[in-house]
């Protein structure tokens, strides 16, 4: 099943670095099965985020196929990927694009990011393009099993290290 990305925008104070108070609309991603749902998920996301009253001010589908965040990177860019297929039947190149949404600090770091999302491509490709994004941050969907699994891994480490302690002290 296919993630549908949702591209919302809120209004609301935000506290400028200079301590005054200014409104602000900023985007923010996130997927959901419906309109209702993302309505539903950018409330919660941001009642966490900020304690001041806040609008939405519009919810559209993301043209997105892929999102890839990257750990130290700060911007969110679009990048634009053409796909090469070769029409047997016609004889021609046809191109077809796709748009993801990567992280990075610049475009040279958001054009990396994007050639390591596509390492598994088996298919040519291309990357005519990249800008920035105004999305400021993405709100993917998590059932759970995620947050349970990251549990488990954290009780795995700490049995292993104990396994290694009880080792080394029949070591010696």
């Amino acid at each position: 099943m296919s993630v549908t990305w949702y591209e919302c925008k809120v209004k609301y104070r935000k506290i400028q670095e200079t301590g005054e108070q200014k409104v602000t609309t900023e985007s923010y991603l996130l997927d959901a099965i419906s309109y209702t749902e993302a309505e539903a998920r950018i409330n919660q996301e941001m009642a966490a985020y900020t304690s001041e009253e806040f609008l939405i001010t519009n919810i559209k589908v993301a043209n997105l196929s892929e999102v890839h965040p990257v750990e130290n990177s700060d911007r969110w860019f679009k990048s634009k990927v053409a796909l090469v297929a070769f029409d047997e039947n016609s004889g021609k190149e046809r191109k077809t694009n796709i748009y993801m949404l990567v992280q990075g600090n610049d475009v040279k770091e958001a054009y990396d990011n994007t050639i390591e999302a596509m390492k598994g491509t088996t298919g040519d490709y291309t990357v005519p393009a990249i800008t920035e994004s105004p999305i400021m941050d993405v709100f993917p969907y998590f059932t759970g099993e995620e947050e349970q699994l990251e549990q488990f891994r954290v009780i795995e480490k700490a049995a292993n290290a104990d396994e290694e302690v009880l080792e080394e002290s029949a070591i010696e």
